[in-house]
C-alpha cells in the first residue's frame, strides 16, 4: 500500500511539474505569438500582398493524415517571382505561432521542381511531428521571399 501512495504521489509531483512548464511556454494570450525564429523569417507582408512578394496566394492549410501532416496548397500568380520557392536559403515552411515550432520537413522530401505554371495549385506536404500543428491553430506561412502571419488551420 505505501509503494501504492508513493507511486501515485510521484505521479502528482510530476505531472505538476509538467503544468508548470506548460504554462511558462505558454504566451500570454491568443494575441501574443511566439516569432519566428531567427534565420527563418522572412519580410512579413498580408496575405492578399503574397501574390507581389512571391508570386503566390495561399489557398488552404490544413491538418491531414490523423494530424501528422500539414498540408499547404497555394495558387501562382505570377510564375516569375515563384521560382523563389525553389531557392534553398528561403526553403517553405510553417510555423505554429503558438510554440515557435517550425514544420519544414517535406513528407518524403516532396518538392515541386520545374516551372510554375499561372492559375495552377501546387501543394507541399511536411511532417507534423507529435501532431504540434492543430486544426484552429494559427500558424505563419513561409513561401518564397516573404512570410503571412496568422493563417488560420483547418
Amino acid at each position: 500500500m505505501k509503494r501504492l501512495v508513493s507511486l501515485l504521489a510521484g505521479v502528482v509531483v510530476a505531472g505538476a511539474g509538467l503544468w508548470v512548464w506548460h504554462l511558462a511556454r505558454t504566451p500570454a494570450g491568443p494575441d501574443a505569438p511566439v516569432p519566428v525564429p531567427a534565420g527563418w523569417a522572412r519580410p512579413a507582408v498580408a496575405a492578399d500582398d503574397l501574390g507581389q512578394a512571391s508570386g503566390v496566394t495561399i489557398t488552404r492549410v490544413a491538418v491531414t493524415g490523423g494530424g501528422g501532416l500539414v498540408d499547404l496548397r497555394f495558387r501562382v500568380v505570377d510564375p516569375d517571382r515563384a521560382h523563389a520557392l525553389h531557392d534553398a536559403a528561403t526553403p517553405p515552411a510553417v510555423v505554429d505561432e503558438s510554440s515557435g515550432l517550425v514544420v519544414h520537413d517535406l513528407l518524403m522530401n516532396h518538392e515541386h521542381s520545374g516551372d510554375f505554371r499561372a492559375g495552377v495549385t501546387y501543394y507541399l506536404v511536411f511532417n507534423n511531428p507529435g501532431n504540434w500543428v492543430r486544426r484552429g491553430a494559427r500558424v505563419t506561412v513561409l513561401l518564397g521571399n516573404a512570410q503571412v502571419e496568422h493563417v488560420r488551420v483547418v
